[in-house]
């Protein structure tokens, strides 16, 4: 047996976790109609057969219909549910993992115009910044009403097969209950925090009374809410404390902070440039004083520190949560002595920032993960060996240039740069997101394992390419800043990239006209911001940075905030006009009927990219496809087939940035799903 801390086994009441790694309750938002269906199924299952030793599904499942799903949470209120969890429970089981789920009622998390229009509830009106709702204040029916909802959903997940159960408390219902900043009832329910816990041991007993003893049942709580008025550390000691001692739970799953605003949410779930394992320590005390199973997972990407975590005694369990999104396989790998191959996690949380923006999460550089279904975590060997030329090392060529080796083709790489990256090596200059470099240096890691062959310093042309007889060509090579926005005046800007490369030195009043959305708008602000400047962010959206999203925006903002920068909203720069030694920047609306000025030194124009494909269409008449790429195919998973020119010796295709401006995730999805049918 290894002497690895996280290998060891852990024994939870009856259960045998076979190791200390675990999934904490997430909801990527993959239900279909409320249920966990087969995607949902297959995302799971991927991560049982990568060794975890158990996953927690459904982040927030619904137990009641007055508390609507914000991001297509599981339904845990209909009795139909059940079929659907035995189908996963079973599956999961198949793997050697074992599997809870975790139910709340969100409260006054959610908003009253989804699903059933029924009235936000929670122990006072007080409204959640991040879901705008106003809540009615609950009834003593509303109480009773909503502990059976818990209990019944308990039996469901009994009846569906699941290892246990946990309550969510921090910012959603129960949590509400214990803060007084949320809590204005009166008692039994409210007042001192015997009675603001009361609501949570009604739940409990309930529970206890459905499922029995022996079915595992836990909480996950924030033990200091760290806001004035709030739950203090000396609160969340006694309330772990009076979990334990209620002996109606099996474990403590501790997080520390709020949730009720976008940045103290990004407190609790860090992104990347914020600090790894903030709360681990505080976790880690949580456990001592009360020397239960506790449970922890924030930021913990790496298995130094996971291994940290559980070698040093300060939590039982540790949540790599994340880090299983991005590589599934994590245990399995520890196991057989490959932690150097682990693909890892770059904290971009694209993940979690779709999920609160409607859509479903996915991770930044595994394509794979969400898509099970039809994308591969383990790429398959191709049955004919092929010559595949690839040009450009950004994202989009270096997934394809992975995909491509580990199908075992001979592949050639060609860049004009003298190191790999492209916009991502641009990108990771700024401090704060300087791990995104991980998202190339791993697939230069996979690439020369496989083989791969590269020409830097490299400027490929037609010659080039077919000096090499291939039988696929891959145009990735992304895109060149798009400046030619305004109706005159675009000699007179310069670009986001020009700034955040250092190619142009920041001015002194500068205008940054935004009209992409994305990272490189921002990064160019904060460092104009940082030089001293004044600036000014415009867009013409009605909020800014949208392709940002919440979390992401969070630091940025805590950061130009204190700089003084001003943000303006649903104006669009028209025009720019050199003054003397100053540029007037011309104002409109899309709305209409409005004309202002600006007086500045520097106009930055971030508005996405234009495709560098000359390449491209220099190759195009002489490829047997004419770069015709059938998205039939392309959906259906199948080999590309189309041929327009018997003549041509190779198949021609551009992915990324070259065909059109998109984002990361994007290029490396184009090349996963077309390189592993070549």
């Amino acid at each position: 047996m290894s002497n690895d801390p996280i290998l060891q086994p852990y024994q939870l009441k009856h259960l045998t976790l076979r190791n200390r790694i675990m999934m904490t309750s997430h909801e990527p938002a993959y239900p279909e109609d409320g249920m966990p269906k087969e995607r949902y199924r297959a995302y799971h299952v991927e991560r049982a057969k990568g060794g975890v030793a158990m996953t927690m599904t459904a982040g927030s499942a619904a137990v009641s219909k007055d508390s609507p799903p914000v991001f297509n949470n599981l339904l845990v209120y209909k009795d139909e549910v059940v079929p659907w969890m035995k189908d996963l429970t079973d599956a999961i089981h198949e793997h050697g993992a074992a599997v809870m789920i975790q139910l709340t009622h969100l409260g006054r998390r959610t908003r009253w115009d989804k699903e059933f229009w029924l009235p936000v509830v929670s122990p006072s009106h007080n409204r959640e910044a991040s879901h705008r709702a106003f809540p009615k204040k609950m009834e003593d029916w509303d109480i009773e009403r909503i502990i059976k909802d818990y209990a019944d959903a308990a039996e469901r997940m009994k009846a569906g097969g699941m290892d246990g159960i946990e309550l969510q408390a921090y910012g959603h219902l129960m949590d509400q209950f214990w803060s007084p900043l949320t809590n204005d009832l009166d008692g039994p329910y409210g007042g001192g925090i015997d009675n603001r816990l009361q609501f949570t041991f009604d739940v409990l007993t309930e529970i206890r009374k459905r499922v029995g003893p022996d079915f595992i049942v836990g909480v996950r709580y924030s033990g200091d809410e760290c806001l004035e008025g709030g739950l203090t550390k000396e609160d969340g000691l006694s309330i772990s404390k009076r979990l334990k001692d209620s002996g109606m739970i099996d474990f403590l799953n501790v997080v520390r902070g709020h949730i009720d605003t976008d940045a103290g949410l990004t407190d609790v779930i860090p992104i990347q440039g914020m600090a790894n394992s903030p709360h681990l320590d505080f976790a880690g005390e949580i456990r001592a004083a009360t020397n239960f199973p506790t449970f922890h997972g924030a930021k913990i990407p790496d298995v130094a520190t996971a291994r940290h975590a559980i070698a040093s005694g300060k939590v039982d369990m540790v949540g790599m949560t994340r880090a299983h999104m991005t590589d599934p396989h994590v245990v399995r790998k520890i196991i057989e002595k490959r932690e150097e191959e682990i693909r890892p996690c770059v904290g971009a949380n694209y993940c979690l920032d779709r999920i609160y923006q409607g859509g479903a999460a996915y991770c930044i550089h595994n394509a794979a993960t969400g898509r099970e279904l039809d994308m591969p975590h383990i790429i398959p060997k191709a049955e004919i060996r092929k010559k595949v030329v690839i040009v450009g090392t950004g994202p989009a060529g270096l997934e394809a240039a992975r995909v491509a080796g580990e199908r075992g083709h001979d592949v050639v790489v060609f860049e004009a740069a003298d190191k790999p990256g492209g916009q991502v090596r641009l990108t990771a200059q700024n401090e704060r997101r300087k791990e995104m470099i991980s998202i190339i240096d791993w697939r230069m890691n996979q690439c020369a394992q496989h083989g791969v062959t590269f020409h830097f310093n490299t400027w490929a042309e037609v010659d080039t390419v077919q000096a090499e007889n291939p039988d696929v060509v891959i145009i990735a090579t992304g895109g060149l800043p798009d400046t030619e926005v305004l109706s005159r005046g675009n000699d007179l800007v310069v670009s986001s990239w020009d700034i955040i490369s250092g190619d142009v030195k920041p001015g002194t009043n500068v205008l940054v006209f935004d009209d992409a959305g994305d990272h490189s708008g921002l990064q160019a602000a904060e460092l104009i911001a940082q030089s001293g400047a004044k600036v000014e962010i415009m867009t013409p959206d009605r909020s800014f940075a949208p392709e940002v999203m919440a979390m992401n925006l969070v630091p940025y903002m805590r950061s130009m905030q204190k700089l003084d920068v001003t943000f303006t909203v649903t104006y669009r720069l028209a025009a720019v006009e050199k003054d003397g030694n100053h540029l007037t920047a011309h104002v409109g609306s899309d709305y209409g009927g409005v004309a202002k000025q600006r007086t500045v030194d520097q106009v930055v124009i971030n508005h996405g990219t234009i495709p560098l494909d000359d390449l491209y269409f220099e190759l195009k008449s002489v490829s047997s496809n004419h770069g015709e790429m059938s998205h039939d195919q392309l959906i259906a998973g199948q080999p590309q087939s189309v041929v327009r020119n018997a003549n041509g010796n190779f198949q021609l295709f551009r992915i990324g940035d070259a065909v059109s401006a998109r984002n990361t995730h994007a290029a490396i999805y184009d090349a996963l799903r077309l390189l592993k049918d070549i």
